[in-house]
């Protein structure tokens, strides 16, 4: 299923570059101009660099990702949240290397390397970058075919205006910001022959034969409120870290750095076919243009699915916090939207390919986020007059709309994103089948989210349940009843009935909150055959919004499928296609709708959706998601959705290839993972599946379809099973 293309560069100069694993690169022949629309993304979860590839004026843009301002306010004073910070540039001006040939920068995503090549006054230059988790830093390797050609400046500026301290090799900065947070970075310089020299802030290199520059960087914020989210000085840390990277050769932080990323990476492999070698030796920018308009680029599309599992990887690790608006890359200390979380789909959707894309690990810094900030949100809840309760106040937590790491939210309660993040909680368990998990982790916390609810809902004349003075994000008036609040309550107490239940606990409880669901008002056809965004049935067919909240339930919800509530699918069809695909439809937009026609059934329209998210208009030129100036919402989200149209395990069942589209007709997808601890491998040709390898971590039986055909397995942990067209095992 894996396959490596060998492409020779013939340089302008006479020289041959050879780049292995073409099909999983972005490569440019320009550096870049913009950081968050062109520069190539580097991370190891915490820390990240954005990389320009300029050979006489390098710019690597820095972030760490608990850099931010910030902290409680009770109030939701959007102004007074916190914002995600830039830590700063590292700097590599070398003004010989203005004039050159052959220039190329890249991105190999298997690898998690980043490369500049070019040629001037006869010498041909490479650079290499990686951001090491196992060794906690950020590497840049400076290499050339001839001595003596590396001679400039190397300077770090902080992205506060800390000054910097030069030193021998080393550069140094600390700083604190206006919350009291303290933070450090530092820049040691390796070189190989040639001289270097600390002055005046920065490190002075003449006649190198090459360089390796090492960087580390940490702030004190710690994820307990307790602690008011302080905890040990950076500065010794991020020394210490530095001296021991300092002692390995460069060939072993690579190396290193490489296995480390591909145990996560190599978990899935997907082939959706072979593309021309004349759309190959495009640069992504150009290639990506003719896709849009043409398609037939399969390994462009490979690259797109595979590109949202490196970034997640490269800016979500265990002990990091979670991707934000724009993952953990940004280059301004007021970027949009706060750089924040925002609670009403963006973050969900950075996490929906977690679980089936086979990162669960990558899951994990959302969930103990949340867990972190239930104290601040408890006590914000209780103040807020929105939840007064005839006791005087409210159980449970409820979220606004955005939020950062302090405690501190702003724009907009969204009533129901308590019970949405619950549905993260979930998910964790419902794929990994982690019991402790469930019982210590996440079931207080769902089990308190259903409590906020019991205190909330309102009864109306005829018994039924309606979530009060609720909003469609981002759309239509706040009333009773709105369908995007009710389907997300159900999938609330569905899910903690099944915990309740997995668990062998709280019978009365569940009992009390299974009665509840069965009185919430569900889905409404409307008139013109839609599904009902309100209770009122006034949708506009002419409507084009971007959300289409009152879907949840059709996805990432399962309360609506194809096989168990046909009608309510075929409305929620209407209502989707209705909503158009122009105008003020962009980026994440068509990740969503991937993964709704995708549960639909149509993978045709789950494909176009696909090719949309590729066009100019909603991904940049280094592919990240264009919804201006950008965000990172899109790249995650479509991965989520081309995983829903391979496979699918929300109705007790693992169904394969159910939205299949015929631009892939032959194929295979190894890795993915079904709900109940399952990974399946699947290969298919001229539209019909060949085989399918499942395996089992959790020991559970499951029923396996295709098409018509079912099966029932039972399997006891690490057991394999492999399956004919007919799911015959074989």
């Amino acid at each position: 299923m894996t396959r490596k293309i060998i492409t020779l560069i013939v340089c302008a100069l006479g020289c041959v570059v050879a780049f292995a694993g073409e099909d999983m690169m972005l490569w440019y022949n320009q550096p870049a101009k913009k950081c968050m629309n062109e520069a190539l993304p580097v991370g190891n979860g915490r820390m990240g660099g954005m990389i320009f590839g300029d050979p006489a004026a390098e710019r690597i843009v820095l972030n760490e990702d608990s850099l931010w301002t910030g902290d409680e306010n009770p109030s939701g004073d959007y102004k007074s949240m916190g914002a995600y910070q830039v830590l700063g540039d590292l700097r590599i001006e070398m003004p010989s290397h203005k004039d050159v040939a052959g220039y190329r920068r890249d991105l190999n995503i298997a690898e998690a390397l980043a490369h500049t090549h070019y040629q001037t006054g006869g010498v041909t230059y490479k650079r290499e970058y990686f951001c090491s988790h196992p060794d906690d830093v950020l590497v840049v390797n400076l290499t050339a075919d001839k001595p003596g050609g590396y001679s400039g400046t190397i300077m770090m500026e902080d992205g506060h205006k800390a000054p910097t301290v030069a030193t021998k090799n080393l550069l140094n900065i600390t700083g604190t910001l206006s919350n009291g947070m303290k933070y450090a970075s530092r820049l040691m310089v390796l070189n190989d022959g040639g001289s270097i020299m600390a002055a005046n802030g920065k490190i002075e290199f003449k006649d190198c034969n090459g360089l390796t520059l090492l960087l580390a960087a940490r702030t004190d914020y710690v994820m307990h409120y307790s602690k008011r989210w302080h905890g040990e000085d950076p500065q010794p840390g991020v020394a210490k870290t530095i001296t021991a990277a300092s002692t390995r050769p460069y060939e072993a932080l690579k190396t290193a750095h490489i296995k480390e990323f591909q145990s996560f990476f190599n978990r899935v492999v997907l082939d959706f076919g072979a593309t021309s070698s004349d759309r190959l030796a495009l640069p992504t920018d150009k290639r990506k243009v003719v896709y849009a308009n043409n398609g037939g680029d399969p390994d462009l599309e490979e690259l797109m699915f595979q590109y949202g599992r490196y970034l997640l990887i490269s800016c979500s690790r265990p002990g990091a916090l979670p991707a934000n608006l724009q993952g953990l890359w940004n280059d301004n200390n007021n970027p949009p939207w706060h750089s924040d979380y925002h609670a009403n789909i963006n973050i969900q959707m950075n996490y929906w390919l977690a679980e089936p894309a086979n990162l669960a690990e990558c899951h994990e810094p959302l969930l103990n986020l949340i867990r972190s900030q239930l104290e601040p949100w408890r006590k914000a809840t209780q103040e807020a007059k929105e939840f007064k309760t005839e006791s005087g106040k409210s159980r449970g937590w409820a979220v606004r709309t955005s939020h950062g790491i302090h405690g501190d939210m702003g724009w907009k309660w969204d009533v129901t994103a308590n019970a949405w993040y619950c549905q993260h909680l979930w998910w964790h368990y419902a794929f990994g089948g982690d019991k402790e998990y469930l019982k210590n982790f996440a079931y207080p916390m769902i089990k308190e989210t259903c409590e906020f609810w019991e205190d909330r809902l309102k009864t109306l004349p005829d018994g039924q349940l309606v979530v009060p003075n609720a909003w469609s994000p981002e759309h239509g008036p706040t009333e009773d009843g709105v369908s995007y609040s009710q389907q997300i309550v159900y999938d609330l107490f569905s899910n903690y009935i099944t915990a309740s239940d997995v668990l062998g606990i709280d019978a009365k409880y569940r009992a009390k909150i299974t009665a509840m669901r069965d009185k919430l008002v569900g889905p409404k056809i409307g008139k013109w055959g839609q599904l009902q965004e309100w209770m009122t049935d006034r949708d506009d067919p002419n409507d084009h919004h971007r959300h289409t909240s009152h879907l949840f339930a059709v996805f990432p919800g399962s309360q609506i499928s194809i096989a168990k509530t046909p009608e309510f699918a075929a409305a929620a069809k209407k209502s989707l296609e209705a909503r158009g695909e122009t105008g003020d439809v962009r980026e994440w937009s068509f990740a969503w709708r991937t993964a709704l026609y995708a549960r639909l059934h149509d993978g045709e329209a789950a494909h176009r959706m696909f090719q949309q998210l590729l066009s100019d208009r909603n991904t940049c030129l280094n592919l990240f998601g264009l919804h201006p100036p950008m965000q990172m919402d899109g790249n995650f989200g479509i991965t989520a959705g081309i995983c829903e149209m391979l496979i699918q395990s929300h109705e007790n069942e693992i169904n394969l290839l159910p939205a299949l589209s015929k631009v892939w007709s032959t194929g295979s997808v190894k890795g993915l993972r079904a709900r109940g601890g399952f990974e399946v491998d699947q290969e298919w040709k001229d539209g019909r599946l060949v085989s399918v390898t499942v395996r089992s971590t959790a020991g559970t039986a499951c029923k396996v379809k295709y098409g018509e055909k079912i099966v029932d397995l039972k399997f006891v942990p690490g057991k394999t099973v492999n399956l004919d067209v007919n799911l015959q095992v074989r």
